[in-house]
This record gives C-alpha cells, structure tokens and sequence, in this order.
C-alpha cells in the first residue's frame, strides 16, 4: 500500500467533502487599466487574457496567486504566481487560501476547470466567465496530509514529463535542421549548374475569385492556404463552391506545386505543396497560384527549390508591402539552378527519402510526447478523484 493509500485510509476512508471555490479563497476581478502601460522592459508581470504575461512598471498585487483568464480564445487558462504583479480586467485572481494547498488547488484546476468552463461560459462575440461561475466551482478537499502528498506525486511526475518532453522536442528540432541542413547543401553542391528564371522553366496560374452565395456544402473544392500543413495538402477547414463556367485555369493537376500568394500573416506566404494524384475535380483561391514544372524541369525537384532558403529568404524580404503577397515582378526576380534531368531526379528522390526518414521520427517523436502527456493526465485523475462524502444537515 502507497503512502497515498495509508493516508486516505486512515483520514478520509469514506470520502472528502466538496466546497465551492468562493470558499477556499478570495476572488476578485481587477479594475480596468490602460493597456498601453505595459513595457517590455518592466519589472513585474502584468496578468492579461492571453496565456502568457506581460510586463509592467507598477504592480498592484503582493501575493501567492492563480490567475485564471476570463474571456477570449485562451478563456480558462491558468497561472500562478507568487510575488508582485499586476492584471488586466477579466483576469481573475484567487488568493488568500482557506483549508487547502494552493499546489493542490493549481492542479485540481488544471485537471478540470476547462471542460468546467467550456460548458458553463458565456457565449458572446467571444467566450467569457463570470464571477459567480467562478465561485460556484467545486473542489474535492481532502486533509492537508493528503493534499500535500498529492502535490508531491505530481509535481515530480510533472517534472519528470517536462524533462522527457524537453528531450524530445529537442531531438524533433535536431531532425529537422539536420534535414534542412541536407538539402541546402545538396541543392548548393551540384555540379555543371545553369542559373535561369523560375519563370523560363515553370508557368504560374491564377486562382479562383469566387463570392460568399457561391459557398455550399458540396460542389468543387476550393484549396486554399489552410489547405496547407508542413508542406502537404490537408483536405481540413473545406471550402466548397458551386459554379458555372469555372476556368480550367483554376484547376489544379497532379505534380502542381499550390503556393500561398497572399495572406493577412507574412509567415504564410510563401508556403507551398505538391497535388497529388486527385478523382476529383479541384480549384484553387484567388490568394493561391499554381507553379506548374515545364519539361525541362523535374517537378519534385522544382518544389524542393521553392521550399529552399535562398527563395524563401527572396520572397519575405521582398514582401514588406501594406498586404502581404508574392507579385509578378517578385517571381521574374527569382533564378533556380538547373542541372540535367538525370540529376535534378537523383536530388529529388534523395531529399524525398530523406525527407520521409525525417518524418518518420518526427512522428514517432510527437507520439512519444503525446503518449507520456495522456499518462500524467489518467495518473493525475486517479490522484484526483475523489468519493464524496455527504455532509448531514445538523439544523
């Protein structure tokens, strides 16, 4: 028997009494305060609704603290903090702890006042909670012995899994600037290389310009930049069009390379995949082009080319313009190195071996952190999942 198990048999063999948050600890919301006050260089941290603080000049706050956000997409998140510190309006701050640990309350909170607040928030323009149903969730309170024995199982176990995810992340990041690294090289290398336009060797077409009363449930698939994940085509976040008369320009073929040439975020331009071989019929956006080899050029390896530093580094220095967007005049600026055939098929088929040999441990690797977060997740659970215990009414 665990030291846990002694521990709950000897204190709480018949379960553990349930309260309201409202009473284990103070909670309040802060006052508004101008956001503009914030400064990289401050020295306290400023709490707002995004997961990470900010900083500030001023604190208003002294204390050991959870501070939980209160409204937008990162509505419920959680951090703690002991020390000085301020917060912004809707961040919520817990304090001043009654009859319970506050490690224990940061992981019961952790474990379960998400899911809590995805069904009890309320649902404007953006998600948001309310004091009360803040204060009306409930935690299981178990003896301070068993609270703090709880807390050291799972803070070594969440140290432990910080370590190895650490581990693994850093060796996801080794495969692939190990990858990056290879076909750079091997792109730089080739012999007997010939400079010409991207244009001389590839066509480039257009996408499709459709309105909002064209989008239905079925029709021809639209493939637009969320289309695009890690260098495939992803068929997620589908738009579907029904039309007369689309031009057979905006369809895509097999080997097209689809490449984002407009987007409101300068990261994703630039972005690109390979089509793959299709039943059906499919279009691309008005934000999209297609790059389409000529037969002087082997269409793999003009891919691997366009996913190149040299032309990615062109293209976002050029792109500095009010709308992020890859122009014309910016494709007749770019060169690619051209060798003959024969080996523009030997690179190709080596960096797409190793590519998959890169993705492969990438996969397992993520699977691994995946596996390890789902095991510190059914253990916490276990830890925190408590009978409840019915209190008699002695009025």
């Amino acid at each position: 028997m665990s030291k846990l198990e002694e521990l709950i048999k000897k204190l709480c063999p018949k379960g553990v009494e349930y309260k309201k948050l409202q009473e284990l600890c103070n909670t309040i919301t802060t006052g508004k305060l101008n956001a503009n006050a914030m400064n990289e260089d401050g020295k306290y941290p400023f709490f707002t609704c995004d997961s990470k603080p900010s900083k500030i000049n001023e604190y208003a706050f002294d204390e050991e603290a959870i501070l939980i956000s209160g409204n937008g997409s990162q509505v419920g998140h959680i951090n703690y903090y002991k020390g000085k510190f301020n917060a912004y309006q809707r961040t919520y701050i817990l304090y001043d702890f009654n009859k319970i640990k506050v490690k224990y309350l940061l992981h019961y909170l952790g474990a379960y006042l998400k899911g809590y607040i995805l069904i009890n928030s309320k649902k404007g323009s953006v998600p948001y909670i309310t004091l009360p149903i803040l204060q009306n969730f409930k935690v299981p309170v178990p003896p301070i012995e068993v609270q703090n024995e709880i807390v050291r199982i799972l803070d070594s176990f969440t140290e432990l899994k910080a370590e190895l995810e650490a581990e693994l992340e850093a060796e996801l990041e080794i495969r692939k600037k190990q990858y990056e690294y290879y076909k750079e090289n091997l792109l730089d290398k080739s012999k007997n290389i010939k400079w010409v336009p991207i244009l001389s060797v590839a066509d480039t077409f257009t996408g499709l310009t459709y309105k909002p009363s064209d989008v239905s449930s079925t029709g021809v698939l639209v493939l637009r930049s969320s289309n695009i994940k890690d260098s495939h085509l992803i068929y997620e976040d589908n738009v579907f069009v029904k039309m007369d008369n689309i031009p057979e320009r905006a369809f895509v073929k097999e080997n097209d390379i689809l490449i984002c040439v407009r987007n409101g975020s300068k990261a994703l331009i630039g972005k690109a995949a390979l089509i793959p071989n299709h039943k059906s019929k499919m279009a691309f956006g008005a934000f999209m082009m297609i790059l389409r080899a000529k037969n002087s050029i082997n269409f793999k390896y003009l891919f691997y080319l366009w996913q190149s530093s040299k032309i990615q580094n062109m293209i976002h220095n050029d792109s500095g313009m009010p709308i992020n967007q890859i122009t014309r005049k910016m494709l007749e600026k770019i060169k690619v190195p051209i060798v003959s055939l024969e080996k523009q098929e030997e690179i190709a088929n080596i960096l797409e071996k190793f590519e998959k040999s890169c993705n492969d441990i990438s996969e397992g690797l993520l699977a691994e952190i995946e596996a390890r977060r789902k095991q510190y997740e059914y253990y916490r659970d276990k830890l925190l999942n408590f009978k409840e215990l019915k209190v008699e009414n002695k009025e």
